[in-house]
């Protein structure tokens, strides 16, 4: 998947903890919101329970700002409802858990590991409109920064209600804004200042 092109369509079976029980998810009937999906290895592992914990503690402000968020592995909904029943450090994950036993969704996303199953680290943002607007992937050893994400997810609303902005880097709410044109060019030190 490309950023700046339609995400097509898919469906996931989901452990939804909210719920204590199985699910479905799709990209259609999220149509509207914005979708973070948050591909991981696997579960029963050792980076991914602190990643998922760390983007528990984000999604309460993720929601606010009309995200879903949906964590994805290749393991299936049963792996997903035991590791959460038995893995303290996701008692406050409340997040739907999502299903790609068959990598379908991963290959979409062009992070699915054909040599051992799995999909790395993946972090997808998907505007309301279903065009991918963000993609980071890391390799299965580093961990990513859920106030990170939630920083992109401030600012990838804001732009949507201010088109003609831009963010610089490490834009927070408040800061000031780039508005591209000629006159900008080769001044953003002034206008930031």
């Amino acid at each position: 998947m490309m950023v700046g092109k339609k995400v097509p369509n898919f469906e996931l079976e989901v452990y939804d903890p909210k719920k204590g029980g199985f699910g479905k998810v799709s990209l259609q009937d999220m149509r509207g919101k914005w979708v973070v999906l948050f591909f991981y290895p696997a579960d029963f592992t050792f980076v991914c329970p602190t990643e998922l914990a760390d983007l528990a503690e984000k999604y309460q402000e993720l929601q606010e700002l009309g995200v879903e968020v949906i964590s994805v592995s290749t393991d299936t909904k049963y792996a997903h409802l035991a590791w959460h029943r038995s893995e303290k450090l996701l008692e406050k994950v409340r997040f739907p858990m999502g299903a790609d036993p068959t990598g379908r969704v991963s290959r979409l996303f062009g992070i699915y590991d054909e040599e051992n199953g799995l999909a790395l680290r993946g972090t997808f943002i998907i505007n309301p409109e279903g065009v991918l607007v963000g993609s980071e992937v890391n390799f299965y050893n580093v961990g990513r920064n859920a106030e990170e994400l939630l920083r992109k997810m401030r600012a990838n609303v804001y732009l949507m209600h201010h088109p003609e902005e831009a963010c610089p880097a490490k834009w927070t709410e408040g800061k000031k804004t780039l508005k591209p044109s000629e006159e900008l060019v080769g001044k953003v030190y002034q206008a930031l200042s």
